[in-house]
């Protein structure tokens, strides 16, 4: 199955509690740290979330 890596670029400071759960469940809690997610339609949609946080890097 296909991967995406995940790239931080925003912090969670100063945002909803809801956006820093996502963050978290995706792998993510500190600046430009770059995760490998399966590419699944709840992980898209997760990112779409938080796409102000987070970039998809190739």
């Amino acid at each position: 199955m296909a991967t995406i890596k995940i790239k931080q670029i925003g912090s969670p400071i100063r945002r909803p509690e809801n956006q820093r759960k996502i963050l978290i469940g995706l792998g993510l809690n500190k600046m430009h740290k770059v995760v490998e997610r399966q590419d699944t339609p709840e992980v898209r949609g997760a990112v779409a979330k938080i796409s102000h946080l987070v970039e998809i890097v190739d």
